[in-house]
């Protein structure tokens, strides 16, 4: 009896430690395998405070106010961020599309910004400024500079807050409209 209670436990013992080297050795696959960091997705995660659907209205100055409804998610593989945007009111109806996007090679973060009132797309380069997203670009004219400055940020509110500047000929620039949006 007492080497078959002995023999139970020996075999008890070798499974316990045939299922504890098991695990081990699974975990370690498990690590060696992993895909590694997935180039730019840490840049692509603090995009992250656009994702959902807000109303908004853009002032464009005093008495001049547009309102209006946009849509930002993720795109493919969350390697870019993808906003689909409409307003109306008196400064008129714009309707339009902005892709993000992280830049390996620059390092720095792209928007294509395509409207309904020009062809093909303004492209805009950024990065964050302190606690803003600040995209600056030109537009495509011929015999005038005009240069675009973008910065978002995102109110302790909740408030998400964009202002376009804009600068012609290397004028000061100025602001041509402010935009807050809420969430729905």
């Amino acid at each position: 009896m007492r080497a078959a209670g002995l023999k139970l436990m020996t075999i008890g013992l070798m499974l316990i430690a045939t299922a504890a080297f098991s695990q081990d050795a699974e975990k370690k696959q498990s690590a060696e395998t992993s895909a590694p960091a997935k180039p730019g997705a840490a840049e692509m995660k603090r995009l992250g405070f656009y994702v959902g659907e807000w109303s908004y209205t853009e002032t464009y100055r005093p008495g001049v106010i547009n309102t209006g409804v946009y849509t930002s998610k993720w795109g493919p593989g969350g390697n870019s961020l993808l906003n689909t945007f409409h307003s109306k009111g008196p400064a008129g109806d714009f309707e339009g599309m902005l892709v993000m996007t992280w830049d390996m090679a620059e390092q720095k973060y792209k928007m294509y910004v395509f409207g309904d009132g020009f062809p093909g797309a303004i492209v805009e380069t950024g990065g964050f400024e302190g606690d803003k997203l600040v995209f600056r670009g030109e537009l495509p004219t011929s015999g005038v500079s005009i240069k675009l400055r973008n910065a978002t940020w995102l109110e302790a509110s909740g408030k998400l807050i964009s202002e376009q500047y804009v600068s012609s000929n290397g004028a000061p620039e100025k602001l041509l409209v402010r935009v807050e949006a809420s969430r729905k």
